[in-house]
């Protein structure tokens, strides 16, 4: 299927995606501040700028959209029929940046947590209580 919209409002709707503070992190945060856990956002001095930092459990979250950051068996992580391989390139190097990313977190010392977007929107209580349960498992 081509693509209906003009380049032009095609590149508008595009610059309307943003990088940080999207809906379902803002979602996230609140929950887990609603739990009782303190956190700081997107710490410069980390990789990859962890959407939440909990220094206390040291523990970097990754909120993740299923389209951009290519969830596994998602059926958001469609793939546009239009400029194929553009997109697999840009795909390709979001995932490679993501585990990147979390391998640099993880050797130093980091414990990486990854949420998707599908999965908030689902349950966002489960999402919260499965994160407690794992950071105070760990504290």
């Amino acid at each position: 299927m081509a693509d209906t919209l003009s380049s032009e409002r095609r590149s508008w709707n595009m610059s309307r995606i943003r990088g940080q503070n999207t809906g379902p992190e803002v979602r996230l945060r609140s929950l887990l501040h609603r739990a009782g856990f303190r956190f700081r956002l997107h710490a410069k001095e980390l990789p990859g700028r962890p959407d939440i930092v909990l220094p206390r459990y040291r523990t970097a979250i990754f909120v993740h959209g299923c389209f951009w950051h290519r969830h596994a068996g998602c059926r958001n992580a469609s793939t546009p029929s239009t400029r194929k391989a553009f997109w697999q390139e840009k795909f390709d190097g979001n995932v490679r940046r993501d585990e990147r990313n979390r391998s640099e977190l993880v050797a130093a010392g980091w414990t990486v947590v990854v949420v998707w977007e599908c999965e908030l929107a689902a349950d966002p209580d489960l999402v919260v209580s499965r994160l407690a349960a794992d950071l105070r498992r760990n504290d």
